[in-house]
């Protein structure tokens, strides 16, 4: 069994407020309902006794700590063992270079100050490891991946705008599925992204394709997965076909065969962009859809669409799609059209699927059956994940072995909330599809809640307290860290939060910077933690 201990954490000095005013003594005055005024005494935040002593440990006792030094600091009680000379010194340069704004090094050593700032870097010395440490060559199914849903959604799901700049914002922060829900224009050869039977205004394709050309690997070299909500014509599925091949061109990934036996690794794919969506003619068979005129937004061919824009649990949600009758469908038939692009728009929509997405017929267990030929994807709202952990649990674990799951957001979460993923990471859930637009632990047996006492009137807190943490499954332990505003007369008020996987926490002592509600990161916001692992 492993353990985590999470050590003293204090916030860094605060930047000085310009909604108040300041004494002469250092300290700042605000009036209160026009009554009476409150003063909060502000000093900097000077290094904690722990650091002092850290300090005085490595610099044998001196006013200062050389780069040889510092490089013992960080091998022997930050453990990071791959740290050179070298690469303490390039530190020592930075700090400096950031405090005294020097360009040419008068000094190649770090004092007390120095030192205390240097562990307040959140980007020189934060919680986790900026490298992968994992083996990124086993088939994509092995993995865990970030996953957006609705990803271009700017806030609700029933009336906010589509946009192709909350997609960025999703890649820079690391998302690696992106979801996009297709629809005709009333244009010709117009093809829209939107969330079909709501009130959100649409975006091009076009824009969207062009955000993730450009954004893609901002923050990550892994692949990008592209699942598509299809609504689409054949005609326009070679339209889409012919402007994800030119705007991607070689970034885009395809397998030479129509299914794969196995997925490629992350390793194989890096650089590489992937289209996931249910292949045109499996679409046809399995969903029975006879389209005789132009399918609309408003048109219900998409069970998960249906789901989400209703606002309606649908308990079998993705399984019963194909067991509509064709009265539940509007009146189409995509076989009747004779456009020439339209014939050939299946194949060449088909062949730049390299995730094929099914929607099999049939009941919960039918669906979780594993093929020997062929590897897919299924979807399952979160509501159908809950009866297929609770029924069919083995059934589920060994789909994901060498499948891939995605589960969404049920359709009630209109505000863009999201659910607890850990039902589905314990069920080897590849895609947790979650809503960007935004408190996460571990399985049951870890979940614990720890809080410090309360300090008043003080911008520069210390807690120095200890919290020891044990754990049965690390992997997919997360620490969820929140500051609060201490209120004596309503509700304390949310100060800033993060949320750590443990299993990635660099031991040591760490700067964490801390998040808006919405994961922006907050200026200059900071606690000082310890980590130990036992």
């Amino acid at each position: 069994m492993g353990s985590y201990k999470k050590d003293k954490h204090r916030p860094s000095p605060l930047p000085e407020s310009s909604n108040s005013n300041k004494d002469e003594m250092g300290s700042y005055n605000y009036k209160m309902f026009n009554l009476f005024n409150r003063k909060f005494k502000i000093t900097e935040a000077e290094p904690p006794k722990d650091v002092k002593q850290l300090f005085s440990k490595f610099s044998n006792g001196g006013s200062h700590m050389t780069a040889d030094q510092l490089r013992r600091f960080l091998v022997l009680h930050q453990d990071e063992l791959d740290c050179t000379l070298a690469d303490a010194q390039k530190i020592v340069e930075e700090v400096i270079n950031r405090r005294h704004h020097l360009t040419r090094y008068s000094r190649h050593s770090l004092n007390l100050d120095d030192f205390f700032h240097f562990l307040l870097y959140d980007d020189l010395n934060g919680p986790i490891t900026s490298q992968v440490h994992n083996d990124m060559t086993a088939p994509l199914a092995q993995y865990f991946i970030y996953t957006g849903h609705n990803s271009y959604l700017t806030g609700n799901q029933l009336s906010s705008d589509c946009s192709e700049v909350p997609i960025v914002k999703a890649l820079q922060r690391g998302v690696r599925v992106i979801e996009l829900d297709l629809w005709p224009g009333s244009a010709k050869d117009e093809i829209l992204v939107l969330h079909g039977r709501t009130l959100t205004t649409p975006v091009p394709l076009i824009k969207c394709l062009k955000s993730i050309r450009d954004y893609a690997f901002a923050s990550s070299p892994y692949p990008v997965i592209i699942t598509l909500e299809d609504h689409l014509t054949p005609e326009l599925q070679a339209k889409v076909a012919e402007m994800v091949t030119q705007t991607f061109g070689g970034m885009l990934y395809y397998p030479e065969s129509d299914s794969l036996l196995q997925f490629p690794s992350p390793e194989s794919l890096k650089h590489r962009i992937i289209i996931s969506t249910k292949p045109p003619k499996e679409y046809l068979e399995s969903s029975g859809i006879k389209r005789k005129g132009p399918l609309s937004p408003g048109g219900r061919n998409s069970s998960e669409e249906d789901d989400e824009a209703s606002g309606i649990p649908c308990h079998t949600a993705e399984l019963e799609a194909d067991d509509r009758s064709d009265s539940d469908q509007d009146d189409v038939d995509l076989t009747d059209c004779d456009n020439k692009s339209g014939q050939l728009g299946a194949p060449a929509y088909k062949r730049l699927i390299t995730i094929h997405a099914g929607k099999p017929k049939g009941c919960l267990k039918d669906a979780l059956k594993v093929a020997a030929d062929k590897v897919r994807r299924l979807s399952l709202s979160e509501q159908e994940l809950e009866k297929a952990a609770a029924t069919n649990g083995t059934d589920v674990v060994r789909f994901t072995q060498n499948n891939i799951l995605r589960i969404y957001p049920k359709g009630t979460r209109i505000t863009s909330s999201n659910y607890k993923p850990l039902v589905g990471w314990m069920h080897g859930a590849q895609m947790i599809a979650f809503n960007m637009q935004v408190y996460i632990v571990g399985v049951p047996a870890d979940a614990a809640k720890r809080k410090t006492k309360i300090i008043e009137d003080n911008w520069s807190p210390a807690w120095n307290e200890e919290f020891t943490f044990p754990l049965t499954v690390p992997e997919l332990a997360l620490l969820r860290v929140e500051v609060q505003e201490y209120d004596m007369s309503d509700k304390d008020d949310f100060g800033g939060q993060t949320c750590l996987p443990v299993l990635d926490l660099r031991p040591g002592i760490r700067s964490v910077p801390l998040h808006d509600k919405k994961g922006e990161k907050l200026k200059n916001v900071r606690l000082l933690m310890g980590f130990q692992f036992v």
